[in-house]
């Protein structure tokens, strides 16, 4: 049976849209991942091009707020940011709910290309971090 995991930041634009993406290319048939935010926003354009640079097309997804999926059970509910952890709501059915803290790749000063390489950095520890813990979970 394929798992459920719900990827929880603010603004659902940059961390846990990169992780949706992530885990439903890497973990696809194991996984079915989706992203909400507590204040949801837009997809971060910088957030596009760097999955595009892995081969994943993220550019249909959209910011959605943690209450379109009122109701609905997951095995995992996931927070990647600090504020997402403080103020998620306790109601999804997530059998394992956890923190894993990324920075904030937006907020990252600088050139476009520094900004960028701030969007590469927190994709690629998104997708060591969580691949691992998801692929130790039974799959």
């Amino acid at each position: 049976m394929v798992k459920r995991v719900l990827l929880i930041c603010t603004h659902n634009s940059a961390r846990s849209q990169m992780a949706e993406g992530l885990v439903n290319h890497d973990l696809a048939g194991k996984v079915q991942a989706f992203s909400a935010g507590t204040e949801p926003s837009s997809v971060n354009p910088l957030a596009i091009v760097a999955m595009k640079e892995l081969g994943i097309d993220i550019s249909r997804q959209r910011s959605k707020s943690i209450e379109e999926f009122a109701g609905e059970k997951f095995d995992f509910v996931i927070t990647l940011c600090d504020h997402a952890a403080e103020s998620c709501p306790i109601f999804f059915g997530g059998t394992i709910r956890l923190h894993m803290g990324f920075p904030d790749p937006a907020a990252v000063p600088g050139s476009q290309e520094e900004k960028l390489a701030a969007f590469r950095k927190v994709r690629d520890q998104i997708r060591a971090q969580l691949g691992e813990f998801l692929s130790g979970q039974n799959l």
